[in-house]
């Protein structure tokens, strides 16, 4: 490590033991660790950027900050980072080899995140999953007795269980009591870059209630259709965990019923169209994509639901924002998030499109790529909000909804 870099990992602030630290993340989850490093030292962390040797990062930090760092502190912060896989090194890359290897060769898309945001054994899991239903938040047990209108799809969050389970509840009621399908195809947000702006796999997924099997026949159909590679950046479904919290949802309301299968899709970001103020409708590789969803859809004769795994704004200094977020702007929040959902009552694609794009993205709406291609696949008249919440934090809030479609 002569020229020592950093790996693109997410930085934000943690207090350990009392004491203000960068915690350091990594959003493709080679590492499953997080690395707290003394907040004192996050200048050295920019330099690691694979231009500065050892020797450089002190001269350049007594330049800057008037202090000798030793390099030994260096070394040691190093060595940390090493072993944490947050280093673009020789070990990095061997054991990245070896993850991309074992995930490629396994028929399994593996549950990443049981016994960590969710509870790994069945039993645990059902009074978990219980308890978001029956929360004062929450909307009550599902009905046995089935409703007459079918829902085509739902909107659910992908924030974790623990801050967004009684949301994750509106909606899976709704689909308990009116879903007509067997097959479910899941639009989930892809929060790691990717090439292509859909990402599809041929894996079944893994969840404590048993495997949730892949309807390869329809990828097949989808991809045969679409003139680029949905498989070109598949091993961000490894790491993924918006599609993951669906997986549960449904295995655990559909535990009995052994012939429903998933399609699951992840979407790539929608930024540089709303930047630059171009519909996704104009973008020819994503209406080539609805199409071709379409058209397998119809040619398998399969009864489908549409879920797209999609939360809302994320604001506040740890998103990049300068203020931290106060009452008043919770409540400014809120109206914002609930005029952009207008436009999805009606089932209106690019009136939701539109009403993010009138601010450039300012609140950050990480579900757009989701919910709008949702929205284009299935042939829904209207919408109807379930539930909104907001996971109030001074430093970075999430806002998220559960809403279903007919």
């Amino acid at each position: 490590m002569d020229l020592p870099k950093l790996r693109e990992v997410e930085a934000f602030a943690v207090t350990v033991s009392g004491k203000k630290m960068i915690g350091l993340r990594d959003p493709m989850n080679y590492s499953s660790e997080v690395v707290a490093v003394p907040q004192q030292l996050y200048p050295l962390l920019l330099l690691l950027d694979g231009q500065h040797s050892v020797v450089d990062i002190q001269a350049e930090y007594m330049r800057r900050f008037g202090e000798l760092i030793f390099r030994e502190t260096i070394d040691d912060v190093l060595k940390v980072l090493d072993a944490g896989l947050f280093l673009d090194s020789d070990n990095f890359r061997r054991k990245r080899e070896e993850i991309e290897n074992e995930f490629k060769q396994s028929p399994l898309r593996q549950a990443l995140l049981a016994g960590k945001s969710y509870d790994a054994s069945p039993e645990a899991l059902d009074q978990q999953i219980q308890q978001f239903f029956t929360h004062e938040e929450g909307p009550g047990l599902p009905e046995k007795k089935p409703r007459k209108t079918h829902v085509k799809g739902i909107i659910a969050p992908h924030i974790d269980f623990q801050r967004g389970g009684p949301c994750f509840a509106w909606a899976y009621k709704d689909l308990a009591e009116r879903a007509d399908a067997d097959v479910y195809i899941i639009f989930g947000t892809a929060h790691t870059h990717t090439v292509m702006p859909f990402v599809a796999t041929h894996k079944d997924f893994e969840t404590p209630y048993g495997t949730l099997p892949c309807n390869r026949e329809l990828v097949r159909l989808i991809q045969k259709s679409v003139s680029y590679d949905l498989f070109r950046d598949e091993f961000v479904h490894r790491g993924e965990h918006s599609i993951e919290f669906q997986t549960v949802f449904l295995r655990y309301l559909f535990r009995d019923k052994k012939e429903i299968s998933i399609v699951p899709i992840l979407c790539g970001s929608f930024h540089e169209m709303v930047a630059s103020r171009i519909s996704p409708a104009e973008d020819a590789r994503i209406r080539e994509f609805v199409k071709a969803v379409k058209n397998a859809v119809k040619q398998s004769g399969a009864r489908i639901c549409c879920i797209a795994g999609a939360d809302l704004a994320h604001v506040g200094p740890r998103f990049g924002d300068v203020h931290p977020i106060s009452d008043g702007f919770l409540k400014l929040l809120k109206a914002d998030d609930l005029r952009m959902l207008e436009p999805l009552e009606r089932a209106d694609a690019n009136g939701f499109f539109s009403a993010i794009q009138a601010d450039g993205d300012r609140r950050k709406i990480c579900g757009l790529p989701p919910i709008y291609t949702m929205l284009s696949v299935m042939e829904a008249t209207r919408g109807k909000l379930l539930k909104y919440q907001q996971w109030p934090d001074p430093q970075g809030t999430v806002t998220f909804a559960s809403m279903a479609f007919y």
